[in-house]
């Protein structure tokens, strides 16, 4: 079972199946090489935890969500090629196989390395007061994994302005283009993310791997050989899925007129 961290950098609570993580740095919250792998260590047992099934991710205070990389760490020494941890920068940018949904709830300023943790979640809600940026440009350094992602969430053109400008956008915008799900009222927001938490807790956890894993896996195949993988079970989420209990659950509560009992397995 995942321990609970109630001081550090990193706070965390579980309700149900579904676990919060809050990042809670200073007064910005922005992630240095120690709390970085704090987050690695955080969401590899979240994505480890049969137990657990949704994640939010979320920010202290309601000024910042994130500002990405700390530069006064970085400027003690911190070195931007270090050892972010098991998950890369923010714990989730790079960690294999998280075959689980995950939201991110953004309040505030959302800039840099900030972005691009929220464009490593499967789902983004933000507060109006939400701003975003890729400002790397601007202190002579690259946006890389925005420079990876960005392009293909978004319309090129939009994506190389954002990259190229470092310029700010709010959250109508950021909506506009697609890249979060929901405007919300800042007293509304967590509340807003646990309600969609809850709505996935409930739904088929088995079917939610396999959708990330093809996902991800199919991002650079064509189109026939990602079906062809499907459809010879290729793919070690969707063989799973298809020898479970919880595929004949599905078909069982389909011809009974019920909702599905979903376990898991």
């Amino acid at each position: 079972m995942m321990q609970m961290r109630s001081d550090g950098p990193i706070l965390t609570r579980v309700e149900g199946a579904v676990l919060e993580v809050t990042l809670a740095r200073g007064k910005a919250n922005a992630i240095d090489l120690v709390t970085s792998r704090v987050m690695g260590e955080v969401f590899r047992d979240f994505r480890d935890d049969d137990a657990l099934r949704v994640c939010i991710l979320r920010a202290a205070g309601e000024k910042f969500f994130c500002p990405g990389w700390d530069l006064k760490a970085a400027a003690g020494g911190d070195a931007v090629d270090g050892d972010y941890g098991v998950g890369g920068f923010g714990g989730l940018q790079e960690l294999p196989n998280l075959n689980k949904p995950v939201i991110a709830a953004v309040n505030g300023i959302c800039c840099g390395g900030g972005l691009e943790l929220a464009l490593s979640c499967d789902l983004i809600l933000a507060s109006e007061t939400a701003v975003f940026a890729l400002p790397e440009i601007r202190s002579g350094t690259v946006a890389d994994a925005a420079s990876i992602k960005l392009p293909k969430r978004i319309p090129y053109h939009v994506a190389m302005d954002l990259l190229l400008t470092g310029r700010w956008f709010d959250a109508e915008e950021a909506q506009r283009w697609g890249l979060i799900k929901e405007i919300c009222a800042p007293e509304d927001l967590l509340a807003k993310a646990w309600d969609l938490a809850r709505l996935l807790e409930s739904g088929p956890p088995l079917v939610y791997a396999a959708i990330k894993e093809v996902v991800r896996e199919a991002e650079d195949m064509r189109f026939q050989d990602a079906l062809n993988r499907i459809t010879k079970r290729q793919f070690v989420t969707v063989d799973r899925l298809y020898s479970s209990e919880d595929q004949l659950e599905g078909a069982r509560a389909f011809s009974e007129k019920r909702d599905p009992v979903w376990k898991g397995r």
